[in-house]
């Protein structure tokens, strides 16, 4: 089983005599008794694939009895009526391979016994405060005793230097969900671009996206997606895909699916009436070679930020040359004058959280990059129409473009995995075109 290979390596790496406490995710309160869509926590999924809340993993390498121990809410007739079949501790065994599983009411009984005579305990602190906590009194109620014998904990040990190091190489298995989600994620975007007419709202093409994540078994975005159009497309993180989509402009997608609990992330930006202007391909030529330049950088022994380092060369020349800046090139990356227009760095670890756990540094220098690991290249330039670019000719003022695409590292260089999503801007038109 894939998870139990997951616990037993993180056993592993643990130190003797230590435990391991990882919580799960709680349901959150919308608004009044309405509660937001569960969520797994993404360490606690990692390690378990138990998709409840209120659930709480211990592993206890060497421990006789069992060393991978869950705590879950018991069967409840009642409650299952409701809101739908629980697994209970009884069934946790066979279903999750775990060592032995207990109600999650018997916490109080049962784990301050776990934590006696253990030298470590790792646990990422700060996710959870109320548990938190909680386990602060059981270790504290241990040291009262320490007269009478007790041995409390010797320290406390972050639990992500090493999950986080763990999940950040992909197995087989992650991969094909990666795949999986980044094929749907392709269709939502083809079918935005096939749909796209001017006269719509930036919500319904949102709808189109949704539509299609959903209808291929994605339950879930894998973030809330960004459809900006116009100048909206000049705002990072623009989340309110409330305006009217116009003929001349551009609209900047940013969105992917999550596919059993893996994200896709991926941006495309396209002409609103399926032609591009002579400015609007000015700008996206740039990003689109920063794009290629990139993940030509990405192959084992190139270094994480080798894919910014190329498609930034390539923004700031190419925006030199349109005269949009001035200046010596290396000046301008430099004093990172660049960012009033390219203001974010191009790649972010993906997997099971969007943007990914796993260090981007080792001892103060980037990391190599290594087959398994997965990332994204996100180029993009940013024209805003506001005072940053009053004294650039109007025609590119109000222009957003940024070109993302997902990354698997492998043994002799990298796969795009969203590739399935043109991005050559004439297959873009004549995609467009056929649609309508």
């Amino acid at each position: 089983m894939e998870f139990k290979k997951r616990r037993q390596h993180l056993m592993s790496m643990m130190s003797p005599g230590s435990i391991a406490v990882i919580p799960s995710a709680m349901t959150a309160r919308r608004n009044r008794d309405v509660q937001y869509l569960f969520r797994q926590d993404s360490d606690f999924y990692y390690l378990s694939g138990f998709l409840e809340p209120g659930a709480l993993l211990i592993l206890t390498p060497g421990r006789t009895h069992g060393e991978e121990i869950l705590f879950c809410a018991e069967r409840d007739p009642l409650a299952e009526k409701w809101d739908g079949e629980r697994m209970g501790p009884e069934r946790a065994s066979q279903m999750l391979g775990v060592d032995d599983a207990f109600p999650y009411a018997d916490l109080d009984d049962i784990l301050p016994g776990l934590l006696e005579d253990k030298t470590r305990i790792y646990i990422t602190l700060g996710e959870y405060p109320e548990f938190d906590t909680r386990l602060l009194g059981w270790v504290a109620d241990i040291r009262k005793r320490e007269a009478g014998g007790a041995n409390p904990p010797g320290e406390f040990v972050e639990l992500k230097h090493l999950l986080h190091e763990q999940r950040l190489y992909k197995s087989t298995k992650e991969l094909k969900l990666m795949r999986q989600a980044a094929q749907i994620t392709a269709g939502a975007h083809l079918r935005a671009m096939k749909v796209c007419v001017p006269g719509m709202t930036e919500a319904q093409l949102e709808a189109e996206l949704i539509y299609e994540f959903m209808r291929n078994g994605a339950r879930h975005s894998a973030y809330p997606s960004i459809v900006g159009s116009g100048n909206n497309a000049c705002v990072m993180h623009y989340i309110e895909n409330t305006a009217t989509l116009k003929k001349n402009d551009l609209v900047l997608i940013d969105a992917g699916c999550e596919f059993q609990h893996y994200a896709a992330d991926v941006t495309r930006t396209f002409p609103v009436d399926g032609k591009f202007s002579a400015s609007q391909r000015a700008i996206y030529d740039i990003v689109l070679e920063a794009n290629c330049a990139a993940i030509n950088k990405c192959h084992p022994g190139e270094h994480f930020n080798a894919p910014h380092e190329a498609a930034l060369r390539v923004m700031v020349e190419g925006l030199l040359v349109l005269g949009l800046i001035s200046g010596d090139i290396d000046t301008i990356i430099a004093d990172e004058s660049y960012r009033v227009f390219c203001p974010h760095k191009t790649s972010h670890w993906l997997g099971i959280d969007v943007h990914d756990v796993g260090d981007y540094r080792i001892e103060d220098h980037w990391r190599e990059l290594e087959p398994g690991m997965v990332l994204t290249i996100e180029p993009g330039i940013y024209l805003p129409r506001n005072q940053t670019t009053k004294h650039l000719p109007n025609k590119y003022r109000g222009l957003g473009v940024r070109i993302e695409d997902d990354i698997l590292i492998t043994k002799t260089g990298c796969e795009v995995l969203s590739n399935a999503i043109p991005k050559d801007p004439v297959e873009i038109e004549q995609l467009m075109s056929a649609a309508h």
